[in-house]
C-alpha cells in the first residue's frame, strides 16, 4: 500500500470500511520490527492514528488505540506521543469521563506510556503543568470509585500506571501526601481478588512507596495501619496460639479455617519486599517486630514453594529476629559497606549465580 494512499484511507473524513481496512493495515505494522520502522518514518501516522480516537464510529476509535497501544510498547515512540503530540491531557480527560467507551483499552495506553523511567518522568511533569486540567488526585478518585464508568469499564489497569509513577520520587511524594489520603483509598486493594492486574498494581506501588524511609513511622501509624494490609494477604488458615497472637493486630487473630493466601508469588514476594523495606529504620524494624510479623512469616515459610519468594522470606526473616545493628547504623539503607566486604560479597553471588546455572 502506497503511504500517501494510506494516509487519506486513515482520514476521519474516509468512508468507515476504508478507514477499518487502514486500521487494520497499520495494527499488522505495530507487530513487527519492520513495521514500526516505516511507521516511525513519517510523523503523520501517529497524527492520522490519533485522529481516529475522536471518530464517530466506536469501533474505529477502539482499534486507533489499539493501534497506540502497540506502538507505545516501543520506548522511543512513547516518548514521541508525550513530547511531540502531548496526548496525556486527551486521555486523562476521556478516562474520567464516565461515559467513555473504550477506557480499559486507554488505561492500557497509559499504562505503557509511563513504564520507562524517562517517559514517566515527562508524563509526570505534564500532569502537574497548567496545560492538563485532569491531576493524578482525579485519576485515583476514578480509580478507586466503584463502578464510575457507565460502560462497564473496570479501569483496572490504571493500578499498574500507578505502580509505574511511584518507581519515581515524584510519584511517591504524590501517593504519600498527607493531605491527599491517597494510600488509605489504596490499602483496601491489597486483598482484591476481581481482578490480579488492579491488585497487583496497587501492591507494587505501596511496596515503592515503602523506600521512602521518612513516612515509615506515618506509614506504620494508625493513621494509615499499612502493616495489617500486607500481612493479611500472607496469612493462612493457621490456627495460632494466644501466646503467638498477643500484640498481634485484631485483622490477623482468628482468621478463618477457610482463609486462602495470595496465590500469585510475585504477589507475594513484592508484599514481603515491602515489608523489608519498613523494617530499614530502627522504628520502623520495632513497630513490626511488636506487631508479631515474625508469626506470620514463619507459618508462610512452612507453605512457600517458590524459591525467589522463599530467598524473600528469609531475608525479612533476618530482620525480624537479628540482632539490632551498632550505633549509628539503625538505618540499614544508609549503611556504606567498605570496598573490600562488598567485593567479597559480589565474590559470592557469581559464584552462586554459576552454580544455580550449572543445576
Amino acid at each position: 500500500m502506497e503511504t500517501e494512499e494510506i494516509f487519506q484511507f486513515l482520514s476521519p473524513s474516509a468512508r468507515i470500511d476504508v478507514k477499518a481496512f487502514a486500521l487494520d493495515y497499520v495494527l499488522g505494522l505495530t507487530s513487527t520490527t519492520e513495521g514500526k520502522a516505516l511507521l516511525s518514518s513519517d510523523k503523520r501516522y501517529i497524527e492520522s492514528i490519533f485522529s481516529l480516537t475522536k471518530d464517530s464510529t466506536s469501533s474505529i476509535v477502539k482499534d486507533s488505540y489499539i493501534a497506540l497501544i502497540g506502538l507505545s510498547a516501543d520506548d522511543a515512540f512513547a516518548n514521541t506521543m508525550i513530547t511531540d503530540y502531548c496526548i496525556v491531557p486527551s486521555l486523562l480527560e476521556y478516562i474520567v469521563n464516565e461515559e467513555s467507551d473504550h477506557v480499559d483499552t486507554v488505561c492500557m495506553l497509559l499504562a505503557n506510556l509511563s513504564r520507562n523511567s524517562f517517559c514517566c518522568r515527562k508524563l509526570i511533569e505534564l500532569i502537574d503543568s497548567e496545560e492538563c486540567s485532569v491531576k493524578l488526585s482525579k485519576i485515583v478518585e476514578v480509580f478507586c470509585q466503584k463502578k464510575f464508568n457507565k460502560k462497564e469499564n473496570n479501569l483496572d489497569h490504571l493500578g499498574l500506571f500507578l505502580s509505574n509513577i511511584t518507581q519515581l520520587r515524584e510519584g511517591r511524594v504524590f501517593v504519600l501526601d498527607r493531605t491527599q489520603c491517597v494510600v488509605q483509598r489504596l490499602l483496601p486493594y491489597t486483598e482484591y481478588d476481581a481482578s490480579e492486574m488492579r491488585k497487583g498494581g496497587v501492591i507494587g506501588a505501596l511496596r515503592n512507596c515503602c523506600f521512602e524511609t521518612d513516612d515509615h513511622e506515618w506509614l506504620l501509624s494508625d493513621k494509615v495501619d499499612i502493616l495489617p494490609h500486607l500481612l493479611l494477604p500472607l496469612a493462612g488458615p493457621e490456627e495460632l496460639t494466644e501466646e503467638d497472637m498477643e500484640g498481634m493486630p485484631d485483622d490477623l487473630q482468628y482468621l478463618s479455617d477457610d482463609k486462602k493466601r495470595e496465590p500469585n508469588p510475585n504477589i507475594r514476594k513484592m508484599l514481603i519486599e515491602s515489608i523489608c523495606q519498613l523494617c530499614s529504620t530502627k522504628e520502623g524494624r520495632k513497630i513490626v517486630k511488636d506487631k508479631r510479623t515474625y508469626v506470620i512469616i514463619r507459618e508462610l515459610h512452612k507453605t512457600e514453594n517458590d524459591k525467589e519468594v522463599c530467598v524473600a522470606i528469609e531475608h525479612l526473616i533476618q530482620l525480624l529476629i537479628g540482632d539490632e545493628p551498632e550505633k549509628g547504623m539503625e538505618n540499614l539503607k544508609t549503611v556504606e559497606i567498605p570496598p573490600e566486604v562488598d567485593d567479597k560479597l559480589n565474590k559470592i553471588m557469581l559464584q552462586q549465580d554459576k552454580l544455580e546455572h550449572n543445576e
